[in-house]
């Protein structure tokens, strides 16, 4: 019989944490919905004799994300304000954390090293949203890691 995942070690997205770090400052950013970070392989098509496919090589990578968070704090605006007054670009470190209590799995922290912003929403109002507020930034970053990862499960 094959080994499978018992479903309570499955994470639940919302028992993550997410930390900002701007200029030596690190902010709780409590008001994020979602965040992903990706990082996708640069390739080259490898021509190769002999053979009527061709091969791919990984030349090198592009790092970029989504975050989607309420729109109550101006501190990305603040800095885009910044970079549109004076030029100088802001570059900041962000934390992710995914911890379950209930799961096996523990706790898996990642650090996106040299975030930088795409685009932001300088002002909204909406009257058809009678929730809440939200803006989806895209940025790039420059370099990750992983300082802690998840447990190897078991499973059953």
């Amino acid at each position: 019989m094959a080994q499978t995942m018992l479903a309570k070690d499955s994470i639940a997205g919302n028992r993550g944490e997410c930390f900002v770090i701007i200029d030596g400052r690190r902010i709780n950013f409590m008001s994020a919905i979602s965040i992903e970070a990706t990082v996708e392989k640069t390739k080259v098509e490898v021509p190769i004799l002999g053979r009527k496919t061709k091969g791919w090589k990984a030349v090198g990578a592009k790092c970029t994300g989504t975050a989607t968070f309420h729109m109550n704090t101006s501190l990305f605006r603040e800095t885009m304000k910044h970079f549109t007054e004076t030029g100088e670009d802001l570059y900041f470190d962000m934390i992710i954390t995914n911890e379950d209590p209930g799961s096996a799995a523990g706790r898996q922290t990642t650090v996106l090293k040299g975030c930088n912003l795409n685009k932001i929403i300088v002002a909204k109002v909406d009257a058809n949203d009678e929730k809440f507020l939200d803006e989806t930034i895209d940025f790039t970053f420059e370099d990750w890691n992983l300082p802690e990862t998840f447990n190897e499960l078991e499973g059953e």
